[in-house]
């Protein structure tokens, strides 16, 4: 896989050497790592965008569903939980399941043990478009590490949780967004 850059975009090389014009104490190994990285995290999410686009939802959407699934059935979830889980404001987390249940993916019921609760639920529309979703990613995510080996793939694996890991133990409050992307 070589640096293909976008259409104004320098390569890796070209934006590492006018950091190091700029900045002299730059280490240009540390930096073409960060620098991929952002890189790869763009355009996969581009790439899971145009995904989501096809099955008639948005990658914010896609987000919401995720989360469902991963609390485990009976898929259901608090708008509060759900917006402090993707790091939004509880107002743009009530548009988006406004969207969603207009959209048939969730529905939003008052709580019949706490009626001041509200209960985010996934319809089976919405698992069937997180199910097609995930299908889609799949194939994606073995195309693009394709010329990996799996001792590759492990130890890449292994390498990138770590940095996560010091990542999250420096920035324990940096899980969701800074902003809603909606």
């Amino acid at each position: 896989m070589g640096d293909t850059p976008g259409p104004s975009e320098p390569t890796l090389e070209e934006q590492i050497a006018a950091y190091q014009r700029e900045f002299q104490d730059l280490d240009p190994q540390v930096e073409k790592i960060v620098s991929a990285l952002g890189r790869l995290n763009r355009r996969m999410n581009v790439a899971y965008g145009r995904q989501t686009a096809t099955l008639g939802i948005s990658n914010a959407e896609w987000e919401v569903l995720k989360a469902l699934v991963l609390s485990g059935a009976p898929y259901q979830m608090g708008p509060g939980d759900l917006a402090k889980r993707l790091g939004l404001t509880p107002a743009a987390m009530t548009h988006r399941i406004d969207r969603m249940v207009g959209e048939g993916l969730v529905t939003r019921d008052r709580d019949e043990t706490n009626r001041v609760r509200v209960i985010v639920e996934l319809t089976a529309e919405g698992r069937e478009k997180w199910l097609e979703a995930m299908r889609l990613a799949t194939v994606f995510e073995e195309d693009l590490l394709q010329d990996l080996s799996a001792e590759e793939r492990g130890v890449l694996g292994e390498v990138l949780t770590r940095l996560l890991r010091r990542v999250e133990h420096a920035q324990p409050d940096a899980g969701g967004r800074l902003n809603d992307l909606d």
